[in-house]
């Protein structure tokens, strides 16, 4: 483009940010006459207006006359355009103000400024023998409130404490690579059913497979240490580290178990799950496999709880698992417990 051409330049004024806010809805509000339900009642109401006229309006719709006709003036004065039937804001035009005497408000920023973030009720107490002096009404606590809040009389930034919770370590990178027992991976399921939260806390060993789901009412650490106990007893072999994710159900009193009986614990990191695999695996098959086919589920959790103790003798007995080359958890642990290398 040549430089002797003339440019037109096409500014807007600058706007306030409130008058911003109402400029962008009156356009927002000019484009979307077919989002708007009460615009395109309006516009139904009118039609039959024009064709049947009032009397069939009010039958029909119970629209007031000067409600109707007052949508009809909108209308046509717009040039019977769609987006004038769009409501417009309905906050009045003449809004009432809060009258000031700027030595109080002075006083008031002053105050702040000198003693900090100081509470409404403790300016009051001062407010009130300066108005005094000046033989002048004070204000309310309400009022000094108001003030602090539209004027923004804050001086002092609020210090967020962060409480630094204790680095859970070790921590583990990648799934464990195991070939004795012992190694047990420990993870909770929670389902929501009839609005209700109902847990589970599922052990499992990574290599024998050998696994126990158990219902708990709350996920609090003392029900995670019952489990593990129970899951001990149950299993023959004996238990060398423990690996769960950075849960609350698996610190305090579960963690005091461990260091009593000398159990290492391994955490995973935080949004790790294929680190837990196998146990995360596990939670799959036991849901799909028997809780998600089971009614007590919704009724009677007593009944859950002991077919739950019989599908887990069935999977740990008799189940045969792809992973063991089609051999059950308890036969593919009796190979390393006759094995003099593991006693």
């Amino acid at each position: 483009m040549p430089a002797d051409c003339h440019r037109a330049r096409y500014t807007l004024p600058r706007f306030s940010k409130r008058n911003y806010a109402v400029l962008m809805k009156t356009i927002y509000t000019s484009l979307t006459f077919d989002t708007s339900d009460v615009a395109k009642y309006r516009f139904h109401v009118l039609t039959v207006f024009y064709k049947h006229g009032l009397g069939a309006v009010q039958d029909a719709f119970g629209v007031k006359k000067s409600t109707l006709y007052d949508w009809r003036r909108i209308y046509e004065d717009s040039g019977k355009r769609l987006f004038s039937l769009v409501p417009k804001s309905t906050r009045p035009k003449n809004t009432r103000s809060m009258t000031l005497d700027w030595r109080l408000e002075s006083f008031i920023r002053s105050f702040r400024e000198t003693y900090g973030n100081i509470s409404k009720y403790k300016i009051k107490l001062f407010l009130d023998e300066y108005a005094k002096s000046l033989n002048t009404p004070s204000y309310s606590s309400g009022k000094i409130g108001k003030i602090i809040k539209r004027r923004n009389y804050f001086f002092e930034a609020k210090r967020k404490v962060r409480r630094k919770k204790p680095a859970l370590t070790p921590r583990l990178k990648r799934s464990p690579k195991e070939s004795l027992p012992g190694y047990i991976e420990i993870d909770t399921i929670t389902l929501y059913v009839l609005g209700k939260k109902i847990y589970f806390i599922s052990i499992i060993d990574v290599v024998t497979k050998f696994a126990l789901c158990k219902l708990i009412p709350t996920l609090a650490s003392r029900y995670t240490k019952e489990a593990l106990e129970e899951f001990r007893k149950l299993y023959p072999y004996q238990t060398r580290v423990v690996q769960t994710d950075n849960g609350h159900e698996f610190l305090g009193e579960f963690q005091h178990y461990l260091e009593e009986q000398k159990l290492p614990q391994q955490f995973i990191y935080p949004r790790s799950p294929k680190i837990n695999g196998v146990v995360e695996r596990f939670n799959r098959t036991v849901q799909e496999e028997f809780i998600n086919r089971c009614d007590e589920l919704y009724f009677d959790l007593d009944t859950l709880s002991q077919k739950l103790t019989n599908y887990l003798n069935w999977y740990n007995t008799r189940r045969p698992h792809h992973a063991l080359k089609l051999e059950t958890p308890e036969g593919y642990l009796r190979k390393f417990i006759q094995s003099p290398k593991c006693m």
